[in-house]
């Protein structure tokens, strides 16, 4: 019997940090031996707010290739790829926006979201709002069953589904009665795709509070992240300044556990659950300080993070070995993206 089919990617901003790992990292690598899977790197996604900086585009997909390697990605088990090397997914993305109205696209979330924390005003691209139309055909170009991805991506997901219903209705004869999971026995092209979230849905960044009170998520471009490819000492050092509770201005005071990064951390990252539940209690009674607390996390997460780091600076000196992979892959994603599209245009009666 063949696999299930899984794709999911990341648009490449820098390289990748803890909240990608447990968001949906580990997730890809523990499912390569069930699943038939897809890697994508968006590239022509990053251009929506950084068009004016290619070249740093493009040491971000080399930057994001090499983590998905080093972090247990299998090359002969996987497809990795860059998004800019099939071509079949601008057409399809052209052909599908024809089904999203333009109310629907600016309701959004994840769209509302962006403009407000980057500040963009009505500064943004026409390409810009692209960005969920593109990652539609991204998804639907390789008729996934599974799609992997962090809590903030799952408006665009139920966008593609949306995507995925209609065409199915319109050009295959489907009808609207149908259950999403019987799509495809009853005549669909395209599956209504079902996310698969990682065990921390949204992981939590080493600063405090924004704006709303909020913690805010785990962020390159808010500078609160550990990346996997930060060494032991840039590791200890960011450790060390993690937010904890404000309340607590000596180590003898009692400390708040909830909602409180130190210990997000130590529940997320920490494999001794016995200390960990142990030390919350010293913690809340002021018998441990911080530092120790902190101290503590730190060789945890360098742990964890030591095998990973040993294969980046592996593959860091042999970039060719990495364009190799991504070559191999566009070679094979193009093979299902173009039969994806031949397929769509037969339905849609683009074929003369």
């Amino acid at each position: 019997m063949p696999k299930p089919r899984l794709l999911t990617g990341d648009t490449p901003t820098g390289k990748l940090h803890l909240g990608h790992y447990v968001g949906s990292l580990e997730n890809r690598v523990a499912l390569q031996n069930d699943y038939e899977c897809y890697f994508l790197i968006a590239d022509t996604h990053a251009f929506t707010t950084r068009a004016e900086r290619p070249a740093e585009i493009r040491q971000s997909v080399m930057d994001i290739a090499t983590d998905y390697l080093a972090a247990g990605i299998d090359p002969n088990k996987s497809t990795m790829f860059v998004e800019s090397m099939v071509p079949a997914i601008y057409e399809l993305s052209c052909l599908f926006s024809m089904l999203i109205p333009f109310p629907r696209l600016m309701r959004n979330p994840t769209i509302k979201d962006e403009i407000r924390d980057k500040e963009l005003g009505d500064n943004y691209s026409f390409g810009f709002l692209l960005y969920p139309v593109m990652q539609v055909a991204d998804i639907l170009a390789f008729r996934p069953e599974v799609v992997p991805v962090g809590e903030d991506q799952i408006p665009h997901l139920e966008m593609t589904r949306e995507v995925a219903r209609k065409f199915n209705q319109l050009y295959c004869g489907v009808s609207s009665h149908v259950e999403d999971k019987d799509a495809l026995n009853k005549g669909g092209l395209l599956p209504i795709i079902e996310p698969k979230l990682g065990r921390v849905k949204r992981l939590v960044g080493l600063g405090g509070p924004g704006k709303n009170g909020q913690l805010l998520k785990m962020s390159k471009s808010l500078n609160n992240a550990i990346l996997l490819s930060d060494d032991a000492d840039t590791v200890r050092k960011k450790v060390m300044g993690i937010y904890t509770d404000p309340k607590r201005l000596k180590a003898t005071d009692p400390g708040t556990v909830e909602n409180n990064p130190l210990w997000i951390f130590h529940d997320t990252f920490n494999p001794d659950k016995k200390w960990v539940e142990e030390t919350k209690e010293k913690y809340r009674a002021g018998t441990i300080g911080d530092v120790d607390c902190k101290k503590h996390l730190a060789e945890v997460l360098i742990e964890l993070l030591k095998p990973m780091q040993t294969r980046y600076q592996e593959l860091a000196k042999n970039p060719d070995y990495v364009l190799q992979v991504l070559r191999n892959g566009a070679d094979k994603a193009n093979k299902i993206a173009d039969e994806t599209l031949k397929l769509v245009k037969e339905k849609t009666k683009q074929v003369f």
